[in-house]
């Protein structure tokens, strides 16, 4: 276990346990925090960990969300007993990622202040959907008068603070100024507010953290504070013990040049800054003790001054702020105007520069001197004063750059128009970077001497305004745009912002298109966190061949990608991708063998951006050629797409229409027993007669249903007819042992009430023979034995298909509740008279019966062919070499005559 963290530290871990044991008490939190990665649990001390990598167990079993900001993992939120809350991930992703940000331990403290606080989580379109307890207290309101309403219609009376918080929806924090609320019963005095409103983000939600303080004694205090700066009278505002909180401008003009300075001079009791005799301090000392107790001077009191004269003073208690004394004098003060401007520039609060009228430095704000990285009241302060505008960038090191980050030359003071205002970016000694608004303008000028008609030139006043910040967050805005989250890649427009840019620049290139195959499966075996992993990783290996060639990666949606090569023709760079992502991915300690379907297509110099396009078209045609296919664009594939998708539209209204016995037809393909010529039963094939088209083949009609919703309805109608099929064809046979099997893949079986429609369709004694493809048994996962045992538990029988060809697991021949298998048709296309396929064929089937399971050939087109199987020892045989696919009736004429 680790040692408390400490310092800066200490708070985070605190509150991410605490948010923890409020939204997800049972889940476990690894998080990056400064330079450790913690493990957090709703109870108990973090512990610290090696590496932000999720455990075994967490990828095998519950429920894993990937918390990640801008392509980078800041956590992950894992739960066993039950889903991840989507609200613990918003709040989780907003926390770590204020705490990943620049000055992260402040900004990390203060988010955590502000959950307590008067605070309301509005939605997108700023509907609320949490307040706090105080938040209510504050505006008088109550949950059912706030929650699920949104911001228009509990406060229509401000139409201002929508605005502010639409601009925050949008992207944009803002500050919400002071505003008086109105009266509530029972409530005393005026109410003011202020607030901040920023956008967050979370997973797949967007919104608003609104929060208020109530500011209503500061806003008091300012007012009388305010009253006192703008008069020539002095007055001074005293708290406890003779404090100053405010003081007049007549009354500063007392303290002359005081060694300390006025901002110091405020901050201390009144009877103690150095404008006062001895003897006068100890009177105004009594008066102050006096009216604190409540003995305010029936009269002024005359207190003397330390360069000579008296003050009239009165002491007494404000009439306005209770608690505070007023101390008013009789007579104003005199100083010289250009000094009092001098002072108030010090207590303005701004960043701030004087300059006289020939840009030389005449006074420095505290404000000014922090943002630019020096010590105003030290000996460099003192040396900075008198030097020219650019003498003092050139002292303080700091280099200037435009917005652009081009090199910047300060310009000449004299041929600003003024006033001027402008943005640039400081570079300052260290490498901190500022982004700083600029304003320069003129101050009233005193006149050149006495009996003279003629101004001086204007003092010039510098402000400064630090906006990093800001403008950080609005280029995280602009990234964010155009870039996914989870993978850190381009998005779809940042993709086709970049092809954009290609215009005219390009004669050649290439863009491609990718996607996982059977990633919806894959994802579904292995957790949504182990998807995800396998997403990044392919991600990464595309970003480096981009990087490579000078081209650009992009993920466009779930699994599909995106790669703009720009020096690299069509089947070039399809071959490179191929060879990039050949090798096989890693999901926990296991490697999961990917094949991806490619669409490439040529750069057009005339319109870059169209390349996109013809690659996904490429990609769809890819798709249908089957798995780890590598499709070029071709200028006819565009129709052809549209044919599809007409295609699509019309199988849509066949299933939605109940049309189905109208064109839908099964055929049956018999298998022969190669041992004593019987048959032992038929699979049942899908046709699509089109009353335009004709027959429609299923390699083009099943891939376009596969990918929408209409698979499970298909798969339901084909099940519901072979099993009438398989009930005439016992009754007309005799042959009550008659088999029927039907294609179903699992993808479809995973798919949401796929499995609760189908499963009793196939029940004992009516139960079909299953057949699932080898490729989609490279899950072994406990979803799909599952699904396995409980067609088996029915009576089904399980067949792996297309044993043999592509991607295909021997271990799953011994973890699945198996019967037997099927040869892919190119194992015994080259028989009798290939060697090494004879030998492939009888080295499968001898494994296959060592684990008890039979053997069926498919695709037997030769007698030849049937007497080599029949030698090898296999089972059983189907193809047109005994029979071409039959229609029930064709099929049982066919039975009675053999």
């Amino acid at each position: 276990m680790s040692a408390a963290p400490t310092d800066a530290q200490s708070v985070l871990p605190i509150a991410l346990r605490d948010l923890i044991r409020l939204h997800a008490p049972q889940a476990t939190l690894l998080a990056a925090i400064g330079q450790r990665i913690l493990n957090i649990q709703a109870e108990g001390t973090p512990t610290e960990e090696a590496q932000l990598v999720p455990p075994d167990d967490w990828l095998e079993r519950g429920d894993l969300a990937w918390i990640t900001r801008d392509g980078a993992l800041l956590g992950l939120l894992w739960s066993e007993g039950a889903p991840v809350p989507e609200g613990a991930v918003q709040v989780l992703t907003l926390l770590l990622s204020a705490a990943s940000a620049e000055g992260a331990n402040r900004e990390a403290d203060m988010l955590i202040t502000q959950l307590p606080a008067a605070t309301a989580w509005l939605s997108a379109e700023l509907e609320f959907r949490q307040v706090s307890r105080t938040f209510l207290e504050l505006f008088g309101l109550s949950g059912p008068e706030v929650l699920g309403r949104t911001v228009h219609e509990v406060f229509a009376d401000h139409p201002t603070l929508a605005q502010h918080l639409a601009s925050a929806a949008a992207g944009r924090a803002a500050e919400l100024g002071d505003e008086r609320l109105p009266p509530v019963p029972g409530v005393r005095g005026e109410r003011w507010v202020r607030g901040s409103a920023r956008p967050y983000f979370g997973g797949a939600a967007a919104g608003v953290l609104w929060t208020v303080q109530d500011v209503s004694a500061e806003c008091a205090q300012q007012s009388q504070v305010a009253t006192l700066l703008g008069t020539d009278l002095p007055l001074a505002l005293l708290g406890p013990g003779g404090t100053v909180r405010g003081a007049s401008r007549g009354l500063r003009q007392l303290l002359g040049e005081p060694e300390d300075g006025a901002d110091a001079a405020a901050q201390r009791p009144l009877h103690e800054w150095p404008c006062w005799a001895p003897a006068g301090a100890r009177l105004l000392q009594d008066l102050i003790q006096n009216a604190e107790a409540g003995q305010p001077s029936p009269a002024p009191s005359e207190v003397a001054l330390a360069r000579g004269g008296h003050l009239a003073l009165v002491v007494r208690p404000s009439d306005t702020e209770p608690g505070l004394l007023l101390a008013e004098g009789a007579r104003p003060a005199t100083l010289s105007e250009e000094n009092g401007a001098a002072r108030l520039l010090h207590l303005s609060g701004a960043a701030t520069i004087l300059l006289d009228s020939r840009g030389r430095v005449q006074l420095i704000s505290e404000q000014a001197a922090r943002l630019l990285g020096f010590d105003s009241q030290g000996t460099e302060g003192t040396e900075l004063t008198g030097l020219p505008l650019p003498r003092l960038q050139q002292q303080l090191g700091i280099k200037l750059h435009t917005p652009q980050g081009d090199p910047l030359t300060l310009p000449s003071l004299p041929d600003l128009p003024l006033p001027y205002s402008g943005e640039v970016l400081a570079l300052l000694p260290g490498g901190l970077t500022r982004h700083l608004e600029v304003t320069l303008s003129a101050l009233p000028g005193a006149h050149a001497g006495a009996g003279s008609s003629r101004k001086a030139a204007p003092e010039l006043l510098l402000s400064l305004r630090d906006v990093t910040t800001l403008r950080r967050a609005q280029a995280k805005l602009r990234h964010d745009v155009s870039h996914d989250a989870l993978t850190g890649l381009l998005n779809r427009s940042g993709l086709r912002s970049a092809l954009g840019k290609a215009t005219g620049t390009q004669t050649s290139g290439m863009v491609a298109c990718l996607d996982i195959d059977g990633f919806g499966g894959l994802n579904a075996a292995l957790s949504r966190t182990a998807g995800d992993l396998l997403l990044i990783q392919v991600a990464a290996r595309l970003n480096d061949l981009a990087a490579l060639e000078g081209g650009q990666a992009a993920r466009l949606a779930d699994d599909t990608f995106a790669v703009f090569l720009p020096h690299l023709g069509a089947a070039v760079g399809g071959q490179k991708l191929q060879a990039a992502l050949r090798e096989p991915l890693r999901a926990g300690k296991r490697l999961v063998p990917v094949t991806f379907s490619l669409g490439a297509a040529p750069l057009s110099p005339a319109a870059p951006e169209h390349a996109l396009a013809d690659a996904e078209v490429a990609l769809q045609h890819a798709r249908r050629r089957g798995r780890g296919q590598l499709t070029v664009f071709e200028p006819g594939m565009r129709a052809e797409e549209a044919q599809t998708f007409e295609l699509e539209d019309q199988l849509r209204a066949v299933i939605e229409g109940g049309r189905q016995h109208e064109q839908f037809s099964l055929l049956y393909q018999p298998a022969v027993s190669l041992k004593d010529g019987r048959v032992l039963g038929a699979e049942a094939l899908l046709r699509w007669t089109h009353p335009e088209l004709g027959n429609v083949s299923p390699a083009r009609f099943l891939p376009l249903a596969q990918r929408s919703d209409l698979i499970t309805a298909i798969g339901e109608w084909v099940v519901r007819e072979a099993v009438q099929g398989r009930a005439q064809l016992r009754e007309a046979t005799e042959q009550h042992d008659w088999r029927t099997s039907v294609n179903l893949s699992l993808e479809e079986l995973r798919r949401e009430g796929a499995i609760e429609r189908l499963l009793p369709l196939i029940t004992r004694p009516s139960a079909l023979d299953i057949e699932v493809s080898a490729s989609s048994l490279l899950d072994h996962s406990e979803q799909t034995l599952g699904l396995l045992n409980a067609l088996r538990s029915r009576g089904a029988r399980l067949i792996v298909d297309d044993f043999g060809d592509g991607a295909s697991s021997l271990t799953a021949l011994t973890q699945f509740p198996l019967y037997g298998l099927k040869l892919h048709p190119t194992l015994t296309t080259q028989l009798p008279g290939d060697p090494k396929s004879l030998k492939l064929v009888q080295g499968t089937v001898s494994l296959a019966h060592s684990l008890g399971l039979s053997v069926t050939a498919v695709g037997v087109e030769t007698y030849a062919q049937l007497d080599v199987l029949r030698d090898l020892g296999c089972d059983a045989a189907q193809g047109y070499a005994l029979t071409p696919p039959l229609s029930v009736g064709d099929l049982v004429t066919w039975v009675r005559g053999r």
